[in-house]
């Protein structure tokens, strides 16, 4: 199976704090379709605000959800120069949500 992670990457004007409620947001919206549970068992992130980069696991169904929501957050919010995607090949570490 191939890993699907991918790492947003933000300008330096854009609030952080702001990016970070997206995630959360995304994340609530992913537990209204899947539940919390599975949320908890399938969703992979990883944020770091002194780098301004946020990755997200998106080789489970949840975590694509989660992938697409945030996206969609990030570019009516921020609009689409506001941050950079580019795919990796590791998954980030595991994070309790």
């Amino acid at each position: 199976m191939t890993t699907q992670v991918f790492r947003y990457e933000f300008a330096g004007d854009i609030d952080f704090a702001e990016v970070e409620s997206s995630l959360v947001l995304s994340i609530m919206a992913v537990e209204s379709l899947h539940g919390a549970s599975e949320v908890r068992l399938d969703a992979a992130h990883a944020i770091d605000e002194d780098k301004r980069n946020c990755v997200i696991d998106a080789s489970t169904e949840v975590g694509r959800d989660i992938n697409r929501l945030f996206v969609g957050f990030l570019r009516r919010e921020f609009g689409e120069d506001a941050f950079q995607v580019e795919r990796l090949s590791e998954p980030p570490t595991r994070k309790a949500s």
